[in-house]
């Protein structure tokens, strides 16, 4: 697929079902499928068929943030030939597409809403997009939705209902798989356990973040770092330069930096370069610092599923992404206690708190699932 045909596209939303295209143009060989994740930094595309849960191929790349969406779009194009070509396949032997996207989605325009990470997604018709540029008809949802999808279908959650899925990376998602199906409350989405605001949850540490994903994501986790290391330079270099009484005072205020010269040192004493890694190993080796950056998270975390439980009432909860990877200890055992903590009691043993089971293929799981269950 060239990529003057994929620039040649108009950019425009209209209402539809979800999910439009071409007719596949199979008649002796088993109906194929497409799944496609796109995220801030990820790109993956996998290939089945309609009627198997397996991943038969998977096409990966990097996104650069800075060259925008058109460029995705051309990589996706290029990927999806990639795929199909070595087969002998053409794009008119693929069934459908699910598309799971990083960022908030209008699922009934097949629109994606905006991107946090890239530029270029606003308001676009990624599925009308899919049917004219690649013919092939599509079905979009966000990703967190799709992965949520995977897990009940395929993974953790499989033989639970209703199953509420979370993901905690660089951003946390949530997805209510119901009956099976996504739930989408009002059609532009729902679950979005990352955006509630735990006003009332004690902090461990002083530092910024007023949602669960500011306090709690990856990404929250390392700039509260980053910000208490910054604060504590900029409170010590005033106190080296203002030598007076005070300055005794100002450096004991400072104190939550000093425990992170642990951090810095796996750093290279650059905080640009803090990751969560870094943070999970100095806080498993005892650093006081970096155990309150995670039990502000896990608190955080524990509290919102909380909520989620009082007003939904799952049979099971699902977590994955990169942070919930730090493992039992430093992540699984403290969510678990501050839920319990948190949640109205007579719901506290219902919902079992589990480790997703799909791994980095999750999303494209879950949108082959979507494909299968709308083109089949």
């Amino acid at each position: 697929m060239s990529a003057e045909r994929v620039k040649g596209f108009e950019t425009t939303c209209s209402k539809h079902s979800g999910a439009t295209g071409g007719e596949s143009n199979m008649t002796d060989k088993p109906a194929y499928a497409l799944g496609v994740e796109i995220g801030g930094t990820k790109l993956q595309i996998g290939l089945g068929t309609l009627d198997s849960e397996t991943i038969e191929q998977l096409w990966r790349a990097d996104i650069d943030a800075t060259q925008g969406a058109e460029r995705i779009r051309t990589q996706i194009a290029q990927g999806v030939d990639e795929l199909l070509k070595p087969r002998g396949l053409q794009h008119g032997d693929v069934a459908g597409m699910g598309i799971g996207f990083g960022g908030p989605v209008d699922a009934d325009r097949g629109c994606t809403m905006t991107s946090h990470q890239v530029a270029g997604w606003d308001d676009f018709p990624i599925v009308d997009w899919a049917a004219k540029t690649l013919g092939i008809p599509g079905i979009l949802q966000n990703d967190a939705d799709t992965a949520a999808l995977a897990e009940a279908h395929y993974g953790a959650g499989r033989g639970f209902d209703p199953v509420f899925y979370i993901t905690v990376g660089s951003g946390i998602g949530g997805g209510l798989i119901l009956g099976g199906q996504v739930y989408r409350g009002s059609g532009r989405g729902a679950a979005e356990i990352g955006h509630l605001r735990p006003g009332n949850v004690p902090r461990h540490l002083p530092y910024p973040g007023t949602t669960v994903e500011q306090i709690a994501s990856g990404f929250g986790i390392t700039q509260r770092a980053r910000q208490a290391i910054a604060d504590h330079t900029a409170a010590a270099s005033f106190a080296a330069a203002h030598r007076t009484a005070a300055a005794p005072d100002m450096i004991a205020q400072a104190e939550p930096s000093a425990p992170a010269s642990r951090l810095l040192e796996l750093t290279g004493n650059d905080p640009e370069k803090i990751t969560t890694k870094h943070i999970a190993t100095a806080a498993a080796a005892g650093d006081p610092f970096c155990r309150g950056l995670l039990n502000d998270a896990t608190d955080t975390l524990g509290w919102a599923i909380a909520q989620v439980v009082t007003l939904v009432n799952p049979a099971r909860i699902v977590i994955g992404g990169g942070v919930s990877l730090m493992g039992d200890t430093l992540f699984f055992e403290p969510v678990g206690a501050a839920y319990r903590k948190h949640v109205f009691a007579p719901f506290a043993d219902v919902a079992q708190i589990v480790p997703a089971a799909l791994g980095e293929e999750v999303v494209i799981h879950g949108a082959l699932a979507l494909a299968r269950d709308a083109f089949s």
